[in-house]
């Protein structure tokens, strides 16, 4: 896989499809800590995956609003190398949890339209990498991982101080195009590679990860 171009497999829970995202060239690997999600995982599973997962590959919590107490659980149980921030965390909640737990911090903002945009500026001055995700629709259970897109024509060609990573309705099918259109050099996939909600899949994996290089 071309150097320019970083996967992140999001929502693994169990031991082989995560096995196959780090031998497919995965640069990270999402858990999922949120009770509503179809991929959350316990401490102790998480525990058991994360320990499995090789040095130079990117270990991501995923939490939604996480109080202190389920960081401070999370952080000393789990061997994490970034945290996820994929709730309304305000930006000065992203800057209070980056500065005192010491992980980098990557923090979801959802785009449906311009108007959500100026967030993406805010939160990179505290957060060191910001996730472009779809906004979900009002009503839903889930922040993320509902197989939606935005318009990718609304980041083309845009850039921000911090690194960043495509995400929202990402398949094999469309990563190509999407890379190409947004020029993000980072892209995440969750859904995009299930053949149910949670259930995620090792050929959908590597051929997405094949997509992504294209």
């Amino acid at each position: 896989m071309p150097p320019d171009i970083r996967v992140k497999i999001c929502g693994l829970s169990d031991a082989q499809t995560l096995a196959t995202a780090v031998a497919a060239g995965a640069a990270y690997v999402g858990f999922v800590f949120f009770a509503k999600s179809p991929r959350n995982v316990d401490i102790p599973r998480a525990t058991r995956l994360a320990e499995a997962v090789p040095d130079g590959v990117c270990k991501v919590a995923l939490t939604v609003n996480a109080d202190d107490a389920t960081l401070e659980q999370l952080i000393e149980s789990v061997p994490l190398d970034m945290l996820q921030l994929h709730g309304a965390e305000p930006p000065e909640r992203v800057a209070d949890i980056r500065a005192r737990y010491g992980l980098p911090v990557m923090k979801a903002v959802g785009v449906a339209d311009e108007g959500d945009l100026p967030a993406l500026v805010d939160y990179q001055r505290v957060a060191d990498q910001i996730l472009v995700d779809a906004k979900p629709p009002k009503d839903a259970e889930l922040p993320g991982g509902n197989g939606l897109a935005f318009d990718w024509r609304l980041v083309s060609g845009r850039r921000w101080s911090v690194p960043w990573m495509l995400a929202g309705g990402l398949t094999a099918e469309n990563v190509s195009n999407a890379i190409a259109l947004t020029g993000a050099q980072q892209v995440d996939v969750s859904s995009g590679v299930e053949t149910s909600p949670g259930i995620k899949d090792a050929e959908m994996i590597r051929g997405f990860i094949k997509a992504a290089s294209r």
